[in-house]
């Protein structure tokens, strides 16, 4: 499935319009809201979201996204989503060849490879790099990053 995202965009909104925009991360952006995270990533800054794809959640074993948006569970989605997001703006030019680690606002660390073959973060897979927002950017990733 193409993501239909545009790196182009002249006026780009915040992380979470574009994510809206594109209309391939309904879970994320629901998820976002449930874990209290949604004012954060549409306020000023400068952060990298690693976002998965409505797809990407429904590889994860059936009722975990369910149950992740129960309110008794805020916490362990807050903890999930935190681990996609770092907090500065990394643009794939700027991410060296071979493997090197970044911390995550969860504080956990996040490995990423960038090779002939595209760029992974940990096991996932970047589809679409660099979709730029007014307060950072976006890469679109083909699975759920678990702390």
């Amino acid at each position: 499935a193409a993501v239909t995202l545009s790196a182009a965009s002249a006026m780009a909104g915040t992380i979470v319009q574009e994510a809206q925009k594109a209309g391939q991360f309904n879970t994320l952006i629901a998820a976002a809201k449930a874990a209290g995270l949604a004012g954060v990533l549409n306020s000023p800054g400068h952060y990298t979201v690693f976002a998965p794809t409505d797809a990407a959640f429904a590889k994860l074993p059936k009722g975990t996204v369910e149950e992740l948006l129960k309110p008794k569970n805020r916490h362990k989605l807050k903890a999930i989503l935190l681990y996609h997001v770092v907090g500065k703006t990394v643009y794939s030019k700027s991410i060296p060849h071979g493997s090197t680690h970044v911390r995550s606002l969860n504080g956990k660390s996040l490995r990423v490879r960038k090779s002939g073959h595209g760029v992974r973060v940990n096991r996932a897979r970047v589809i679409a790099a660099d979709v730029k927002a007014s307060n950072g950017v976006i890469h679109v990733i083909d699975r759920v990053l678990l702390p």
